[in-house]
């Protein structure tokens, strides 16, 4: 039986479903166990109006968000939840969120998903021009627009479950640029992988940032967890993340004042350009993070050690530049470059690892990918990597 696809936004077709369950026996097939998607919008506070679409493949559950960028705001392999607790009560309807709000950083009132995409125009600190206005707010506007298109493929057949939103920043006299996500699931396999297509819609060349700001907090961000990279070089953002270099691939308990760390990297690669990096708690439990570097040649470490009440999390965050302010990307030539009508494709990969021999096996992989390779470790910001590495 061919795949089947269920169309569940299309704002040009006028098309919207607010409740959607579909189960093994809706896909047909020999390889549809474990299938499942169900759609609901949530009613009150903060959340009212958003649209929740949640993917099962019989080992690992992702409530994904057409409303806020098609970001996934948890997800679930079996009894194990990931994302963490962020003092935002959420998921946030974006017309919530002040994104240019005086201070620049509105972005954060609508903060609280596992993964989000930081993007597209900018993704990094807030920029003001040389007038004190707001240029570029915090992380940019790509995680509070809605999808205008969302579909579903189910194909029993190669029982595989797919999700695609299509997500557009625009405006006129601006960028115009069009993001179509597509969030793969395979029966039975405790992991996922995410596909993104960025295409400039307009006529003349531009440019973008894009930044997947993936998050971990309470119960994998214990002390004991640790995260497992191939390094070729790190370098910490500041002065205040020097002071956290030799202790960059751990986590210390919750404390409350003390600021967050950040850490750029750039990673080992296979080859073919593969590289990974994994969380790992200290119970054997990981998650494994499977990309090309070519694609998304800097990852950013995010460290914050704040009380759970305020935010006790971590950020995992492969890009196509480090998160400083647009104009300093532009300088060090970090911006990716489309031409008009012209595409860019970036992959993710996660992989829920649930026992200590398959702990062992990614383990192995990530320092293959290091081998032979001595890292470069910077214990003061550098220039070129950061606008405090510039100031020393």
């Amino acid at each position: 039986m061919p795949p089947r696809t269920w169309t569940i936004v299309d704002s040009e077709a006028g098309v919207y479903l607010p409740q959607l369950d579909l189960n093994a026996a809706d896909f047909a097939g020999d390889y549809v166990r474990g299938l499942r998607v169900t759609k609901r919008v949530l009613r009150g506070g903060l959340s009212d109006d958003v649209d929740v679409l949640e993917l099962e493949n019989g080992a690992v559950r992702l409530a994904v968000l057409p409303t806020r960028g098609m970001g996934i705001w948890r997800a679930w392999c079996g009894d194990v939840e990931l994302g963490w607790r962020s003092p935002v009560r959420g998921p946030v309807n974006p017309k919530f969120v002040n994104l240019h709000e005086a201070s620049g950083i509105g972005w954060l009132s609508g903060f609280d998903e596992w993964l989000c995409r930081c993007g597209l125009e900018s993704n990094g600190a807030p920029e003001w021009d040389a007038d004190g206005r707001l240029r570029y707010p915090l992380h940019g506007r790509i995680a509070n627009l809605p999808a205008h298109r969302v579909e579903v493929v189910g194909d029993g057949q190669a029982g595989q479950l797919i999700a695609r939103g299509t997500v557009d920043e625009a405006r006129l006299f601006g960028r115009k640029l069009r993001l179509v996500s597509t969030i793969r699931m395979q029966s039975a396999v405790p992991g996922f992988a995410v596909t993104d297509e960025v295409t400039n819609l307009s006529s003349e060349p531009t440019d973008f940032e894009l930044l997947y700001h993936i998050n971990f907090g309470l119960p994998w961000l214990r002390p004991g967890a640790s995260l497992v990279a191939p390094v070729a070089e790190l370098a910490p953002r500041d002065p205040h993340s020097a002071t956290d270099v030799a202790h960059w691939n751990s986590y210390g308990p919750e404390q409350p004042g003390l600021d967050e760390f950040v850490h750029f990297f750039k990673l080992a690669a296979d080859r073919d350009g593969l590289t990974g990096v994994l969380l790992k708690t200290a119970e054997d439990r990981g998650v494994m993070l499977r990309y090309d570097a070519r694609q998304l040649p800097c990852f950013t470490l995010w460290k914050c050690h704040q009380p759970a009440a305020d935010g006790y999390v971590t950020g995992l965050e492969p890009g196509t530049n480090y998160p400083n302010v647009r104009s300093y990307e532009e300088r060090q030539g970090r911006t990716a470059r489309l031409e008009p009508g012209a595409s860019r494709a970036f992959s993710l990969d996660f992989e829920v690892v649930t026992s200590r021999e398959r702990m062992h096996a990614v383990e192995q992989e990530i320092a293959a990918l290091a081998a032979g390779r001595s890292p470069r470790v910077f214990n003061a910001p550098q220039p070129g990597w950061s606008p405090e590495g510039d100031s020393k």
